[in-house]
């Protein structure tokens, strides 16, 4: 293939006409043909090594990835599967958030994917840069600095994200949970990796940056706490009061659907306040997660009806404070008192001597 390219370089040089001025010789046409076929000899080999090298490096990554981001999204589903049974049972529907479980398990596995292909993918373009000779150190420095810059300019967006996978991986909170985030308070209906979403008590929907919350109160984990006070006349029979709660308290927890959502029986703690006219009555309840809010309302409801039947009174609310009627202002009060010296015939006006003239200035 070489000869024959020398051989039509050759050709066409000694067609051209004899004594044409500027074209090379046919000496140094043949040579420069045979150097260059001889150069393309020569490295054709490594060619083709680097060639094959580089082809067998991105197959590689490319199936590592597919491989890995497949098993992520594999476990990922047997997560939600094993959750999705769990919720049919009655301990599983107790304990178990479907959708919470969903939405974190979905969360993970995005993070998981993400960082798998970053990895793979920055280091199979690494090693291709090597294959090809190219010198990595400067392109690394200018990352480097690149990385830096990016950083200062969206350390908002990187706070942001960084809280929300640990929010996530330490499972503070997932959708369904009442929780006190200190700009916002409300249930939880999306958990992301930027932004919370929370629905308010008159249902606002609230978008709260994770790099934002500096404190979480979660109250619907492990168990919450029913509280009512009782404000009693000071004159009531306290004893009769407290077993006329207890009985309440007993009666409420043997019904639907408050027996399910009472966790402990209800307890009258003590007095709380005692004033000159009232006394206050604390009474308490461990509930359900979440469920504090319902069975508080529903155990007023319950005290006051036992009161009354029991004949125990409740102090009444105390009436309005009434402002003291000031008596009208004196019109004449800001008059001043007449003065002697406005009469011209009285003797003070006569014994006054008129201020002199002021001298005239010579011009």
């Amino acid at each position: 293939m070489f000869w024959s390219a020398s051989t039509v370089a050759a050709a066409h040089l000694r067609a051209a006409p004899a004594g044409s001025t500027g074209s090379p010789s046919l000496d140094d046409a043949t040579e420069k043909a045979t150097n260059a076929a001889g150069w393309v000899q020569e490295n054709w080999g490594t060619w083709l090594t680097s060639g094959l090298q580089i082809l067998l490096i991105i197959v590689i990554a490319v199936v590592l990835r597919h491989v890995i981001r497949r098993t992520i999204t594999k476990l990922i589903e047997r997560m939600n599967r094993t959750a999705a049974a769990a919720q049919g049972t009655a301990l599983g529907g107790l304990l178990v958030n479907a959708e919470r479980r969903r939405q974190r398990s979905e969360a993970i596995g995005s993070v998981l994917r993400s960082v798998a292909s970053f990895v793979i993918m920055g280091t199979a373009a690494l090693t291709v840069l090597s294959v090809l000779q190219i010198n990595l150190a400067p392109l690394l420095a200018s990352a480097g600095v690149a990385g830096v810059a990016i950083g200062f300019g969206a350390r908002n967006l990187v706070t942001d994200f960084l809280s929300g996978v640990f929010m996530i991986l330490e499972d503070q909170y997932g959708v369904g949970d009442e929780i006190d985030a200190g700009v916002a308070t409300g249930t939880v209906i999306e958990v992301g990796l930027r932004v919370t979403k929370l629905r308010g008590p008159n249902g606002a929907i609230w978008y709260i940056r994770n790099g934002e919350v500096k404190r979480i109160g979660n109250l619907s984990q492990g168990w919450s706490t029913a509280a009512v006070d009782v404000v009693l006349a000071a004159d009531q029979d306290l004893q009769r009061a407290r077993d006329t709660i207890t009985a309440a308290g007993a009666e409420m927890s043997k019904s639907e659907p408050w027996n399910e959502q009472l966790w402990e029986p209800v307890e009258v703690l003590g007095l709380s306040e005692v004033h000159l006219d009232t006394v206050t009555l604390s009474v308490a309840a461990k509930t359900m997660p979440g469920k504090a809010a319902g069975v508080e309302r529903e155990l007023r409801w319950r005290i006051k009806r036992a009161l009354d039947a029991a004949g125990v009174h409740l102090a009444p609310r105390p009436a309005p404070d009434e402002k003291e009627e000031l008596p009208a202002a004196d019109p004449t009060a800001t008059i001043a008192a007449p003065s002697a010296l406005n009469n011209p015939t009285s003797p003070q006006a006569e014994a006054t001597e008129p201020l002199a003239a002021a001298p005239k200035s010579a011009k």
